[in-house]
């Protein structure tokens, strides 16, 4: 019998008296709220202003990314998942826990009574992510559809805004998953079904004390500036009042010293964090895909520019082992340079720059840029392009067009067309011509120096640079919402989270990496703000160590009030590759060998506020970065809240197989009020051997806050003929089947629900009332 929860189980015989006990302790503590409310109690909230019920609702969850540090009060993040019940590994390989219940509409995947928002929704199947046998997708919100589609046509963008890339991606854009984060919030009830076995999938979402300020989703509100700042992911400060004042450090650091870059007065927030380290090299492995045109072809894209720029350069990735390559670029209809590829150089990355003048793009915010074929060896190709702006004598990077057929959405975003089209290469594996010696010292510099910064006497940021800004296994690419990092000319790591703090905050860089560091810079952007009691610090909580058999990788323990925000996750297997096969392999693989990947196979656990059962439970560790399927086995991606940007096998310092990824929650993030404990099995059974290192997000540092007074509805029966009827209120689900002794119960499930277990329910509303007298008396 397997147990994968590192907290013990009740039997059956005791579920009943938990939940008893639970629904009692709650009217308690709800009923001893009443009391101090009506004034019969000394007892005082902390703070010296109501905390708010709930954090941003909507679309606000992307336009007030200011306000990530304030409390969300009492409202919940929860998932429903497809995760074995009984602690195997059947987390979607045959569907056996993928359907609350069936339904004339088909398999019912979610629901929830009461207000609250689907914030997340991620699935994958076979082969490889392709959805479109799973089917229709409807979505009720407080009795009516408000989304009945295709599932395969929502999330290949075909149903116009809201519903476009990066909100929703398909299997190619997230490199084997497929997902839905446009956010939609209901006030009374919210149900999800598709109309076949889903297989594999989450839908993470909130649930609200309360419907004030809750206004049901409009699938007709196209929300076009939340997808302009999603798509200017990774290049642009995605929080609408950005700026403020910099402060700019030029430094030396010998080993073992620190340096501090800044020193700031409050009240105040940094608003933007910048590291630069030209000793720095790129980590020479890229995983890519591209295209290529033939004689007579050519491409037309449009690109991102800094509107004060002074001139701009492109920057092209392609293959060289095809030779003497040879195109025109034209920006704005004019010829700006010949891009020359020379001879062939097999298994290397070819990079050319090409500098425009600025009289062709001052004053401008995008440039249209062209590209012809003049002559090659076979064809010209194309994998990437960036652009960067000269902008008061520094180059930035404003834009990136990753093409190919891995990036249907990026491309249709930046209105990619190619003409005479000769090949679509899915995935090449090339390298730069890098020393390795200096991969090494790169690499030991970024997981050895680390950014300390002190907010009003408490250091809670302490962790490498490199994992903080997102690349854990070397200067990788890396482009999220909330940072960045240029592996190119001239590039920066720069961090957008909102630090606030009251009186003081000290920013330094601490070198244990045992090698000097020359030449750096850092610089800090700040601006005066107002701090309220409901603000949290924001932490970078970094962990390093070997995996511990039987216990899930710890992201964050945290104690009090907050939310976390994500992760950076490096994940570094230590399985070799002559190890026997177990008998607990994916039920998809069939082969003799070790798989040397198997510790992917492990579940994201959330449990907040001290509960025994995780609000989420996951299905394995590349799904919760929404991908899918060992990231397309090997296949790099990146989107604005979740990706891979790096997976390195047996080279530049990675033993056996090493993934790098990150997940932000900033539309589902997970509040609490008296703790978290955040974290990812390693293996199907916490039971396969790693080196992982983490840097978790998160905003904190606030005393624990009252349980929430909304008291628990009472159990009822789930409904036994469902409707199609849209009108139709949201009953409690059912799940699959009964649950064993170690079953895990998921939040939604099946403690939590209408399921009857045979006892008359406490009177809730009576035992408030009876504490109330009580407490009178006793007084």
């Amino acid at each position: 019998m397997r147990d994968r929860s590192a907290t013990s189980l009740p039997a059956n015989g005791r579920r009943r008296a938990r939940r008893l006990g639970a629904y009692l302790g709650v009217a308690s503590l709800a009923a001893a709220a009443v009391v101090a409310d009506a004034g019969f109690s000394s007892v005082r909230a902390y703070g010296q202003t109501p905390a708010p019920t709930k954090g941003p609702v909507g679309w606000e969850t992307y336009r007030n990314l200011d306000g990530l540090a304030q409390l969300r009060g009492a409202e919940q993040s929860l998932q429903f998942s497809s995760y074995d019940r009984t602690g195997g590994n059947n987390d979607g390989f045959e569907g056996t826990y993928s359907c609350l219940r069936t339904s004339d509409l088909g398999c019912v995947i979610a629901e929830h009574t009461g207000a609250g928002e689907i914030s997340s929704i991620w699935t994958t199947r076979e082969p490889l992510g392709d959805v479109t046998a799973t089917g229709d997708i409807v979505v009720e919100l407080d009795g009516r559809v408000v989304l009945d589609a295709p599932l395969v046509d929502v999330v290949n963008g075909r149903l116009g805004a809201p519903f476009e890339w990066p909100l929703v991606g398909n299997a190619d854009d997230a490199a084997g998953g497929a997902v839905i984060k446009v956010p939609m919030p209901f006030r009374e009830s919210m149900r999800v079904t598709v109309r076949n076995n889903p297989y594999f999938y989450h839908v993470d979402y909130r649930s609200f004390p309360d419907a004030e300020g809750v206004e049901t989703f409009n699938p007709n509100d196209s929300a076009s500036d939340v997808l302009a700042r999603l798509r200017a992911f990774g290049e642009v400060d995605p929080k609408p009042n950005a700026g403020g004042t910099p402060v700019r450090q030029d430094f030396d650091l010998p080993p073992g010293a620190a340096a501090t870059v800044a020193e700031l007065s409050g009240p105040a927030q940094i608003n933007q964090l910048r590291v630069r380290l030209p000793q720095v090299v790129a980590s020479p492995q890229v995983v890519d895909d591209g295209r290529a045109f033939g004689a007579g072809g050519g491409s037309r894209f449009q690109l991102r520019v800094h509107p004060d720029n002074q001139g701009i350069r492109v920057i092209r990735r392609y293959d060289p082992q095809v030779a003497d390559q040879v195109g025109s670029l034209h920006v704005n209809g004019q010829q700006v340079g010949e891009w020359r590829s020379g001879a062939a150089t097999p298994g290397l990355w070819g990079v050319q720059v090409i500098e425009v003048p600025p009289d062709v793009t001052a004053g401008q915010s995008s440039v249209d840029v062209e590209n012809r074929f003049i002559s090659s060896s076979l064809d010209f190709n194309e994998f990437r392009y960036d652009v960067q702006s000269l902008v008061n004598g520094e180059w930035v990077r404003t834009d990136v067009l990753d093409l190919g057929p891995g990036h249907p959405g990026e491309e249709a975003a930046h209105d990619y067309r190619i003409d005479n089209p000769v090949f679509a290469r899915s995935k090449l594996l090339g390298r730069y011509a890098i020393p390795p010696e200096e991969v090494a010292a790169s690499d030991a510099v970024l997981e050895g120096a680390r950014l300390r910064i002190t907010f009003d006497g408490r250091t809670t940021v302490d962790a490498p640079i490199g994992e903080f800004f997102g690349t854990g296994l070397g200067e990788h690419d890396v482009r999220t919402l909330m940072s960045s990092v240029d592996p190119g000319l001239d590039g920066w790591y720069t961090a957008w989270w909102p630090m606030p703090f009251s009186q003081h905050a000290r920013v330094e860089v601490v070198n244990g990496s045992g090698l000097p560091i020359t030449g750096a810079s850092a610089e800090v952007t700040s601006s005066s703000a107002q701090i309220d009691p409901n603000t949290g610090y924001f932490h970078a909580t970094h962990q390093r160590g070997p995996t511990v058999q039987g216990q899930d990788w710890n992201f964050v323990n945290a104690t009090g009030a907050g939310t976390f925000y994500g992760v950076t996750h490096s994940m570094r297997g230590l399985i070799p590759p002559n190890a026997t096969q177990r008998a607990d392999e994916p039920h998809s693989d069939e082969r003799q060998a070790a798989n040397q990947r198997n510790y992917l196979e492990g579940d994201e656990r959330f449990y907040v506020d001290g509960a025994g059962a995780p609000a989420w439970h996951g299905t394995g560790s590349e799904d919760f970065y929404e991908s899918g399927w060992y990231f397309r086995f090997g296949t790099t991606f990146s989107m604005p809240l979740a990706g891979n940007p790096s997976h390195e096998i047996n080279v530049d310092g990675c033993q056996y197989d090493c993934t790098g990824a990150y997940r932000l929650l900033v539309n589902d993030a997970v509040p609490f009020r008296n703790g978290l404990v955040a974290g990812i099995e390693h293996g199907p059974m916490n039971d396969e051997p790693g080196d992982y290192s983490s840097t978790a997000y998160w905003y904190g540092g606030l005393p624990p806050q009252r349980l929430p007074i909304q008291l628990p509805q009472p159990p009822s029966a789930p409904p036994t003929t469902p409707s199609r009827s849209p009108e139709m209120p949201v009953e409690p689900s059912t799940p699959p089947a009964e649950p064993s002794e170690t079953t895990v119960p998921e939040s939604g499930t099946p403690d939590t629900t209408g399921q009857d277990d045979g006892n008359t329910p406490v009177d809730v509303q009576q035992a408030v009332e009876d504490a109330i007298r009580q407490h009178q008396r006793d007084n």
